[in-house]
């Protein structure tokens, strides 16, 4: 990946304060789901709290990030006010775009367990998804890696289309095999597992848009901000957003198995609004 030298001090307070909401959503988010365990039934909970796992490692990665993207670029002073131009790229610093790889690493595979942990599927049926999705999200991330870090456009486009082959089968997975696995859901859950889905697919196709930049001749700083943008914004969707919709499954389940807690739920909620 070519380092950006130079950014303008609108690029520079861009990205910075675009780090800085992704940092503060992943950590409240986090905080959030392992607080409201309590309102699902037992066995969903481990799908919150793996939830909240991603959230926190996120949190954490993106502290780094955010930590590595001050330490990498130094304030150029300019006028009598000592207002800040540009900020230039510090000589044998740089900006460590490895983090996210590695949050990636961790992270996604914990998404799609999430995703089947919520749902409280069979045991043969749980473990045979996780044992197709889980190898090939990190197989996924392990082969878009080197792809990342070169700046050579040929090697990038192998490493891309590499990668690109267990994402279909991830897709493949969720799309056909979990729908045939969860056709007996409620409803509710049918929609809502749809959504996730599609939220899914439509956050991850930011990752490869911004991957592929250089082949379409995207480069320099403009490149860079827009990229940063890009995977902060769709990490959010992708995994507060995410994590939201995983409690929202947690809680249509609890109420469609048990109609006591249902109600109590309901009696307890009745109340906060009187």
């Amino acid at each position: 990946m070519a380092s950006i030298e130079v950014l303008t001090n609108s690029q520079f307070q861009l990205v910075y304060n675009v780090l800085s909401l992704a940092l503060a959503a992943m950590a409240a988010t986090a905080v959030f789901l392992l607080v409201v365990q309590g309102r699902v039934l037992p066995r969903y909970r481990l799908a919150l709290v793996v939830s909240a796992m991603v959230c926190f490692i996120a949190a954490y990665h993106y502290f780094r990030i955010f930590d590595s993207f001050s330490d990498a670029f130094v304030a150029v002073e300019a006028g009598s006010q000592g207002v800040a131009d540009s900020y230039e790229l510090v000589k044998g610093v740089g900006f460590n775009e490895g983090y996210r790889y590695v949050d990636w690493l961790l992270t996604v595979p914990l998404l799609l367990f999430e995703t089947i942990a919520v749902l409280a599927l069979p045991r043969a049926t749980r473990n045979s998804l996780l044992w197709k999705l889980i190898p090939a999200s990190a197989l996924m991330i392990l082969l878009g890696w080197p792809g990342e870090l070169t700046a050579e456009i040929s090697s990038k486009a192998i490493w891309g289309a590499l990668s690109t082959i267990p994402f279909l089968f991830i897709l493949y997975v969720l799309f056909v095999e979990l729908s045939r696995a969860a056709k007996n859901q409620p409803n509710q859950v049918g929609k809502e597992l749809a959504g996730l889905r599609w939220l899914l697919l439509a956050t991850w196709g930011v990752y490869p848009i911004s991957y592929m930049f250089p082949m379409f001749g995207l480069d320099g700083a403009d490149a860079f901000v827009y990229r940063q943008i890009g995977y902060s914004v769709a990490d959010i969707l992708a995994k507060c957003l995410y994590g939201l919709l995983i409690f929202k499954i947690a809680r249509i389940k609890s109420f469609d198995d048990d109609p006591e807690f249902a109600a109590q739920e309901t009696k307890e909620t009745d109340e906060v609004n009187a």
